[in-house]
């Protein structure tokens, strides 16, 4: 990847973790407060299974953190990582390597 540094998450597991409606839902709902897996479970309809998976992924893509509370494991969003991705995709071109060929004048291949 292009001008990545030591701190710089990385952004393709990151989207890739997104790109499922039900994580988004839970990105959504631990924006607002804390929720253990049986409260997501229980908002979202989804098995409890279901949710655990999917919060494995958030947690992969160091989107979410787990905080162990009594019994419960509560989850929150880490804003600051999502704060990373939008600053990382307004400048996309920075954190992706671009093939030579596509950074050629775009001219020789429309359509005039």
């Amino acid at each position: 990847m292009a001008n990545r540094g030591e701190d710089d998450m990385n952004l393709l597991p990151a989207l890739k973790a997104l790109a499922d409606e039900n994580r988004l839902k839970i990105i959504v709902l631990l924006r607002r407060e804390n929720y253990c897996v049986n409260a997501l479970a229980h908002r979202l309809e989804l098995s409890e299974a279901a949710i655990s998976q999917h919060l494995k992924v958030l947690r992969e893509a160091d989107l979410v953190v787990g905080e162990k509370i009594s019994y419960w494991v509560h989850y929150h969003v880490k804003e600051q990582n999502l704060k990373k991705i939008g600053l990382m995709l307004e400048n996309l071109e920075d954190h992706i390597d671009v093939p030579p060929e596509c950074q050629e004048d775009h001219e020789r291949d429309c359509c005039n």
